[in-house]
């Protein structure tokens, strides 16, 4: 029984074995795509995670030293004192001691006490509580900047709250 190759090229076996490989070629491709994303994705990871503190202004030693609570960056504002004013920004220093850099826009709230006030009325000095989001520029996207009247106290004042019955949080 001999086959002639016209007749091998229309047989089952072949076209199974041109299936196969066939087969074999996607899924290596599809498995080298994987590596590529995946190559991508520990790149990105890994450059974030050494750039953290120079974009959001986290732990400059790592997170996790201690148990303190000092570890961890509020990630959607700050809270420090006013130290240069700009056109449409300012940079408050943190309690922390970081400088952050607040970019204000026309959506931006800027409030001292229950009056609105512009950024031409942001002094030197003034204690400011931002929320807002980081950009990947480094600074804080502000939508609300509230304005403390100056304490004697390093830190603003913590609000009251009720508690259970009549206590209230102390600081």
């Amino acid at each position: 029984m001999t086959i002639t190759i016209p007749e091998f090229f229309h047989s089952k076996k072949f076209s199974w074995v041109l299936k196969s490989i066939a087969a074999l070629v996607i899924l290596l491709v599809v498995f080298q795509l994987g590596v590529f994303v995946g190559f991508r994705k520990a790149g990105f990871s890994y450059r974030w995670g050494e750039n953290y503190h120079r974009a959001f202004g986290g732990p400059r030693g790592g997170f996790m030293r201690d148990f303190e609570g000092r570890d961890f960056v509020s990630g959607s504002g700050t809270v420090g004192v006013v130290v240069k004013t700009e056109k449409d920004r300012f940079v408050v220093k943190g309690n922390d001691g970081v400088e952050k850099i607040i970019t204000v826009s026309q959506a931006t709230t800027l409030e001292r006490g229950k009056t609105s006030i512009s950024l031409a009325d942001l002094k030197i000095d003034d204690r400011v509580v931002i929320i807002g989001a980081p950009d990947n520029n480094g600074s804080i996207d502000a939508k609300v900047v509230r304005v403390f009247e100056a304490t004697t106290s390093t830190n603003p004042p913590v609000p009251q709250v009720p508690m259970r019955g009549s206590f209230f949080m102390q600081r």
